[in-house]
């Protein structure tokens, strides 16, 4: 009786001719999967985009709001004038707002406010289609003050001061003749701090932007929502939503300011010490005018020993520095877990 044999099987073998044993590869399967895997990464990157952007975005929001209570800048019924430049900070501020007017316990308006000043290739069309396009009311309000600048200010000067002048005044007409209650502009944590080192290495004052005040001829307040947010996040966020910059071309252009160079110095102090810019920032919320030698502030020839123990005495001037750095660390950790 014969038995039927069955052939030898062939190994299985590789793209290349090279026999494998033990098991068999499926290429065609591993190609899909791999493709497949190619095809999905672009979507978990989009959805941990959106997962960053939305978290930045309710971190604006708390701050922003956090700004607004502490130093009562919106009240019932206001009418906000945002001045609009076309640069990230001014874009933040208004789309913060707007949320936030959303979601504010107490009704007030917004009215986006855009200061043309003529500069060469200015695009005009830019600011009134986004406005158009998120529902903003908005006034476009054409002064040269370009042309004033470059007229006065020698070339290669600083053009800060006079600009400033001139678009502040330009914006308070308008606020008079829309009926604003409020005006707001779009300084951050950032120049706050810058404002103050350049009061204190270049005017010799303790001095810097408030978050409210008054302006000079008593008719208007003004009013920086964005007092407690970084600039870098806002950078993040304009390149987030993809909001349409638009260049400044008279201090974009020029890179040796004085505020550029405090601005490098404190970027260069938050590299090396980690909560130092952070402490200073809190000092300017912190202040012991006693322990300071400004006479109109303290009349010091009233002071005499009483014998009655006195809060914050000489006790108040103890090197604290530890502690203060501790704090410092702890609100920063904070921060960045937001």
């Amino acid at each position: 009786m014969s038995t039927a044999t069955r052939p030898p099987t062939a190994p299985a073998r590789s793209p290349q001719g090279c026999a494998r044993s033990g098991r068999v590869t499926n290429t065609a399967a591993d190609h899909a999967i791999s493709t497949l895997a190619r095809r999905a990464l672009p979507a978990r990157e989009a959805q941990r985009a959106d997962f960053e952007t939305n978290k930045l975005n309710k971190r604006l929001r708390r701050l922003v709001g956090q700004a607004i209570a502490d130093f009562s800048m919106i009240e019932a019924g206001d009418r906000v004038m945002v001045c609009l430049s076309g640069g990230k900070d001014s874009y933040g501020m208004l789309d913060v707002l707007l949320s936030l007017q959303g979601r504010a316990p107490l009704p007030f308006e917004l009215i986006a406010v855009n200061l043309d000043q003529k500069q060469p290739g200015f695009p005009a069309d830019v600011l009134p289609r986004y406005l158009a396009s998120r529902g903003v009311p908005f006034r476009v309000e054409q002064q040269d003050t370009y042309s004033v600048v470059k007229r006065v200010i020698p070339e290669g000067r600083t053009m800060c001061s006079l600009c400033s002048r001139l678009r502040r005044g330009a914006l308070y007409r308008v606020a008079s003749e829309i009926g604003a209650t409020k005006i707001a502009l779009g300084h951050h944590r950032d120049d706050i701090l810058a404002t103050f080192f350049l009061n204190l290495f270049f005017g010799a004052k303790l001095k810097t932007m408030p978050p409210k005040l008054v302006s000079d001829d008593g008719k208007h307040v003004v009013i920086r929502p964005l007092a407690y947010v970084r600039e870098r996040d806002l950078a993040r966020y304009a390149e987030a939503m993809a909001f349409p910059i638009i260049p400044c071309n008279l201090c974009g252009a020029q890179e040796n300011l004085q505020r550029k160079q405090v601005s490098a110095m404190l970027g260069e102090w938050e590299k090396q010490h980690p909560g130092r810019v952070e402490t200073i920032f809190n000092a300017l919320g912190n202040v012991v005018t006693t322990h300071l030698l400004d006479r109109t502030l303290r009349d010091f020839a009233a002071i005499h020993a009483t014998g009655a123990p006195v809060p914050d005495g000489d006790r108040a001037c103890d090197d604290d520095a530890g502690g203060i750095e501790r704090d410092a660390i702890i609100r920063v950790t904070r921060y960045a877990d937001d």
